[in-house]
């Protein structure tokens, strides 16, 4: 049997070795083919910034793990960073033209360090992948953990958001291995799995400012270790009873304490210690002190104390005057960066109209509509059969006390699907009432965790063999319930092979367009800009098939280009032949030129009608344009293009 067990072992280990071969393949495709996306433009600066200059004056929204691990093959190229120019020198946080000068501007080779600098973040989608069969192995057996890796590795929102230097499959990455050494500690207590879950903790930290939703996390998990405990020993000297669950408590939250001054005293604050070694202190002061000017209703008047959570940006900008405190003065101004953006939203286009903010059925709404069908029906059947089982098992329970007595055993048995669904609840809970909305991104880090959930229940049902329809006194009767038993394994087997099949090839059909992808409820690829743009669908990752489309049409003597994203046209098509164009500049013919290239977000915002509260200059409406072209009736139509570059640049002959 041992022999046997291991042989399942090293074929459920190569099966992992392919997944993550071909998620590689068709994240590294994508990355060859993808123009610099809007986000890469400030943090590949910032990154680079970092671990060449040790300095972290770029970017200190985001947390620096994923922007400086990106960088570190790009400091192979020794490409030139402009610190003379006075985006460097003077300005607050000048990301985006820090961006432009250090990929455009000072004759560096733009293309190849966003492709390089891509590298790491696939490492690190493929390390999540890696993850989440290591962590689902702990709950079911080596070959059913492949069905979480499976769905993950092949979602096109990872395989889209997995080769940008972007922070949103890290913080995915983060929040695995934090719950992962946590779980680890949870099974055994010792002193040395306090320290890998603290270090664990730490490297989240690092990852997205949307990690430190694994503190009320684990402080939960604890509080719910400690009732079962009480549960589990409530009959045990009843006498003493106080003083023993007393103690466990207080040495059960001492321990999370501790692992949390272990991940920031031995992770965060090296981290960030190394990245300020050279910005100045002055300045870190004087930046910190700009940028949180307008954070909860402004400065502190002199000779007031400050009110709620001023007194977080008033601390903040002391401690980034302290050599010590400095560091962690930077790393607590990107949380309150954080906080300080969550609160406004941002102006998009969305369901039919441009809106500032996403409500509660943004990102409900984007899961239906941008993951594929079949990880739908392998989720959606899960959570509803999870939801029958519960109820069945209240139903079942004649008493209120053994409701609690069914849900301790659930916990003593099922802690690890327990913690993971409690994250699921509370980020999902928190998105919902965020009005954050760029993009379905935004809860990346409980996709891992939703998939293995889901693989749980179908494990159970897949597997299960029923023995409460045999007839054990009769031979016929038990042969008859073991084949159909047999058989109806087999059906379900087939069944979630073919919607995994079914994954697969969806993701080879639309790559390498994965950004862009809608599934067929929203219309398919090409039409998912009908309900929502922005890093949904275009987030400036076409222009590269731009300068392609323009070098197969020779007709094409100029173009105007009204492009949003990362890259510049300019540099991509050549300054003689492109020109950068805008509504307000009317019909680019009355220049002699008769071909428009416009990103479909930009279209989006120009032309669609505007939600209460918006508003919108006239010579941004691209009026003359719908003249011309008028949109086709119906949610998000925009002028019919002649061509369309990839999926979100729209070309129109003049």
């Amino acid at each position: 049997m041992d022999i046997l067990r291991k042989i399942s072992a090293i074929g459920a280990g190569w099966m992992l070795a392919l997944i993550c071969l071909g998620s590689f393949s068709l994240m590294l495709w994508a990355s060859r083919t993808d123009s610099a996306i809007m986000d890469e433009l400030a943090h590949i600066p910032a990154g680079y910034g970092y671990v060449h200059n040790f300095d972290y004056r770029l970017n200190p929204e985001h947390p620096p793990l994923v922007k400086a691990l990106a960088m570190l093959p790009v400091l192979l190229l020794n490409p030139t960073f402009p610190t003379n120019t006075d985006g460097w020198q003077n300005q607050v946080n000048a990301q985006w033209t820090m961006g432009y000068e250090f990929l455009y501007g000072v004759d560096n080779d733009a293309n190849a360090i966003v492709q390089t600098a891509r590298l790491f973040p696939i490492l690190i989608t493929i390390l999540t992948i890696l993850l989440i069969y290591f962590l689902a192995r702990r709950i079911m057996g080596p070959w059913w953990s492949l069905l979480p890796a499976f769905l993950f590795a092949f979602d096109p929102t990872v395989l889209a958001h997995g080769h940008y230097v972007t922070t949103d499959v890290g913080a995915a990455f983060g929040v695995l291995l934090a719950l992962f050494f946590y779980l680890k500690y949870v099974d055994n207590p010792r002193t040395r799995n306090l320290w890998l879950a603290g270090l664990a903790f730490g490297v989240a930290m690092i990852c997205k400012f949307s990690t430190p939703l694994l503190v009320p996390l684990f402080i939960f998990l604890t509080l719910a270790l400690w009732v079962r405990e009480m549960a589990r020993r409530w009959n045990e000297d009843a006498g003493k009873r106080l003083k023993r669950f007393g103690r466990d408590f207080i040495v059960r939250f001492w321990k999370l304490i501790l692992l949390g001054v272990i991940g920031y005293v031995f992770v965060v604050y090296p981290v960030y210690f190394l990245f300020t070694v050279n910005y100045p202190a002055t300045k870190q002061v004087s930046d910190t002190a700009t940028i949180l000017t307008s954070f909860a209703n402004g400065p502190t008047p002199v000779g007031q104390a400050c009110h709620g959570l001023r007194c977080l940006a008033d601390l903040d900008i002391k401690m980034a005057g302290n050599t010590v405190l400095r560091p962690f003065a930077e790393y607590m101004l990107g949380i309150l960066m954080v906080l300080q953006r969550s609160d406004g939203g941002n102006t998009i286009y969305f369901m039919g109209q441009i809106v500032g903010s996403g409500g509660p059925i943004y990102f409900p709404l984007l899961y239906l509509l941008k993951e594929p069908i079949p990880t739908l029906a392998i989720v959606g059947f899960a959570l509803l059969l999870a939801c029958w089982w519960v109820v069945k098992k209240i139903a079942g329970n004649a008493t209120a006390k053994k409701d609690w007595q069914s849900f301790m055993q659930y916990l003593n048995t099922s802690f690890v699907e327990f913690a993971l669904a409690s994250f699921v609840v509370l980020y999902w809970g928190y998105s919902v009432r965020s009005p954050l909305n760029i993009g379905l991104r935004h809860v990346m880090p409980t996709l891992p965790l939703i998939a293995i959930l889901a693989a749980v229940v179908w494990r159970k049902w897949v597997t299960r063999f029923n023995f409460g329809a045999m007839n054990m006194n009769s031979m016929a009767s038990f042969a008859a319930v073991a084949m159909r038993s047999i058989v109806t394994r087999i059906a379900k087997y087939l069944l979630l092979v073919l919607l995994l099949l079914w994954l697969f090839i969806e993701a080879l059909v639309i790559a390498p367009h994965f950004l862009s992808y809608f599934n067929e409820f929203g219309g398919g690829t090409a039409n998912g800009y009908h309900w929502v743009t922005d890093s949904n669908y275009d987030w400036g990752q076409d222009l590269l098939r731009l300068q392609t489309f323009v070098d197969r049409h020779p007709e094409i003597d100029k173009i105007a280009v009204d492009y949003f994203g990362g890259g510049n046209p300019a540099y991509a098509l050549g300054a003689n032949k492109e020109v950068d164009w805008s509504s307000s500049k009317g019909n680019p013919t009355d220049q002699g030129i008769h071909w428009l290239a416009v990103s479909v977000n930009t279209l989006e915002s120009a032309t669609q009608p505007l939600a209460p509260g918006q508003n919108r200059s006239a010579i941004d409406t691209y009026s003359w344009l719908t003249a011309l072209r008028p949109p086709q009736p119906g949610m998000g139509n925009v002028p019919p293009p002649d061509y369309r570059v990839g999926t979100s640049i729209f070309v129109y002959h003049l």
